[in-house]
């Protein structure tokens, strides 16, 4: 009467995964500044809180606490049948981070040349419950960024001006691929510089 290849006991077999190296600081230092300048401060925010791209991407002025010294991780934006949404962080897991002074003050600067901007898009799929937050990081056309344009353009030229890859050959469509050197090098960064300044590895899982 059921499907037993569905049963919750019957594992499907794992890759093997690769070890993951974390940047050196040189290289997020490096990286950075090749961002788009409106999205620069996202950089920052990836290397010095630890937010997955689709986080910084839901990232809204009222997930901020500057006086308190925290952010707020509430929502992430992502693709659902190509179309975005807003919806919970992976896991369903909010959570809350320490925001240094300066990375406060990097968002403040960056607030003051790009606004915020509501943004309005669907909860969880495309025909959930429209919601509106006032986002931080959006593209040229005021609208939140599309993770598959932003990492074949923006991503990638910043990694070539930093040198992690070639420049563009001439005549070629795309720029070389880079599987190892997503955004989420970024968040590693972050994870191995707390944990080589002594936080705790249970603190370092919470943020």
């Amino acid at each position: 009467p059921k499907n037993l290849a569905k049963e919750k006991s019957v594992k499907p077999p794992t890759g093997n995964k690769k070890k993951v190296i974390p940047w050196r600081l040189e290289r997020v230092r490096g990286v950075i500044p090749g961002l788009p300048k409106r999205f620069q401060a996202g950089g920052k925010l990836a290397f010095g809180c630890g937010l997955r791209q689709g986080e910084l991407f839901g990232f809204a002025v009222e997930d901020i606490d500057a006086a308190g010294g925290w952010i707020h991780v509430n929502r992430q934006v992502r693709l659902v049948r190509t179309k975005p949404v807003f919806a919970l962080p992976k896991g369903n897991r909010i959570r809350s981070v320490p925001l240094s002074a300066q990375l406060a003050s990097a968002l403040k600067a960056h607030m003051k040349e790009f606004p915020p901007v509501e943004v309005t898009l669907p909860w969880a799929n495309p025909d959930g419950e429209p919601k509106a937050f006032r986002l931080l990081f959006v593209d040229e056309k005021k609208r939140a960024y599309n993770r598959s344009v932003f990492n074949m353009g923006a991503w990638k030229r910043a990694l070539a001006a930093a040198g992690v890859i070639p420049p563009r050959e001439r005549g070629a469509r795309y720029l070389q691929a880079a599987p190892e050197d997503g955004m989420h090098a970024l968040r590693h960064a972050y994870a191995s510089v707390l944990l080589d300044a002594g936080e705790s590895i249970k603190a370092l899982s919470e943020y």
